[in-house]
């Protein structure tokens, strides 16, 4: 199995009421986008935070990832809504 960190930003942090986990990935979660459809069948909170209609970013080991990004074993996933500026 896989283990990684996941890191939840801002508004999901609250939502989630998490700021980390670190997590056993199974077998058919090899990328970003699989890993937020896996998390997002926790169910409950989990749905509505990362359904697929909300705009959430994610990086993987600190460079921003896209949902075909592979999940290597120890790597670290961040979450985080996009930043905006003004």
């Amino acid at each position: 199995m896989t283990t990684i960190t996941i890191l939840y930003f801002a508004a999901l942090r609250e939502a989630l009421g998490t700021e980390r986990e670190t997590v056993e990935l199974p077998a058919q979660v090899g990328n970003a986008g699989q890993l937020r459809d896996w998390l997002r069948a926790r169910g409950d909170v989990w749905a509505a935070a990362l359904a697929p209609e909300r705009a959430v970013r994610v990086a993987v080991d600190q460079a921003m990832a896209g949902p075909d990004t592979p999940l290597r074993p120890g790597a670290e996933v961040a979450f985080f809504p996009p930043v905006t500026g003004g």
